[in-house]
């Protein structure tokens, strides 16, 4: 086992191979990224509890030297929090499964192709390029996902989540309070389910899609740009719209308690401008 005690910024290159990544911070940055060559750890800003690096056997290790102990919200609001506050990037092979957990602050991750699982109580998350199965929990702050592919799970329970430019085959949004934006090209057979409590739902698909749709809204209104899908139906306070596009081989549910759910048409002329 090689061990660093970082105390003061500065950059470390990790000899051997890594096999995993699990990094355990409380507040500050963190930006984790799949690339070629070693592993690089840069630490550009560090309060005064010092982090601790571990490798061994293959796995990476990152973590503050003595975790706080945790008498209440205020104590987190107080100059106790300031001491651990810490920037973080990380270069791993792109097929390094990684374990990311943040408390207060703002997380990146982009480039992995293996399974990321990502948790923050407090700040925002944003996710790019990924493959494998990603799952990403926020207790308070936005989720972004740009470009995800494989197996897709998003929950927050106070903050937005937005989805753009994904294929992702399987795909699970899920927030309590806050909106969720969808940008999909999923493959055939993909599965998307998406649900809040409080807040509006907006997902935007293909005209040549093969979906079976199904919206459902107890408060709120239903708007469909495709013809198939029939909007704003069902008795009782409960509004249903539903409808097949294409084959219907996939599935698109949206759910919202309180809120109004909108399907809108991305011409595939758009899609073909784009590629160069």
């Amino acid at each position: 086992m090689t061990t660093w005690t970082v105390d003061s910024p500065q950059r470390l290159t990790i000899e051997g191979p890594v096999t995993r990544l699990d990094v355990r911070l409380i507040t500050g940055r963190l930006n984790v990224v799949g690339t070629d060559g070693p592993a690089r750890i840069d630490i550009t800003r560090i309060g005064r509890r010092p982090l601790v690096v571990e490798h061994h056997d293959g796995a990476l290790q990152i973590r503050h030297e003595r975790d706080p102990r945790w008498p209440g919200f205020l104590w987190w609001l107080g100059q106790l929090g300031r001491r651990f506050r810490t920037e973080v990037s990380i270069a791993v092979p792109a097929d390094v499964p990684a374990y990311l957990r943040l408390v207060d602050g703002s997380l990146v991750a982009s480039g992995l192709t293996a399974d990321t699982s990502v948790d923050v109580t407090s700040g925002r998350v944003t996710l790019m390029g990924l493959a494998g199965r990603t799952n990403a929990k926020v207790i308070s702050g936005p989720v972004e996902a740009l470009g995800v592919t494989g197996d897709l799970t998003l929950e927050t329970v106070s903050g937005e989540v937005t989805l753009a430019d994904s294929a992702a085959g399987r795909v699970r949004a899920n927030t309590v309070s806050g909106a969720i934006t969808c940008d999909l090209d999923n493959p055939r057979r993909s599965e998307i389910r998406l649900s809040t409590i409080s807040g509006p739902i907006t997902v935007r698909v293909r005209e040549d899609s093969d979906l079976a749709v199904h919206l459902q809204t107890t408060s709120g209104r239903i708007t469909s740009g495709f013809p198939q899908v029939v909007g704003g139906a069902g008795s009782g306070p409960v509004k249903d719209g539903h409808g097949v596009l294409g084959a219907g081989e996939g599935k698109l549910w949206a759910s919202a308690t309180s809120g109004s759910i909108a399907l809108l048409a991305r011409p595939v002329a758009d899609d073909q401008e784009e590629q160069p």
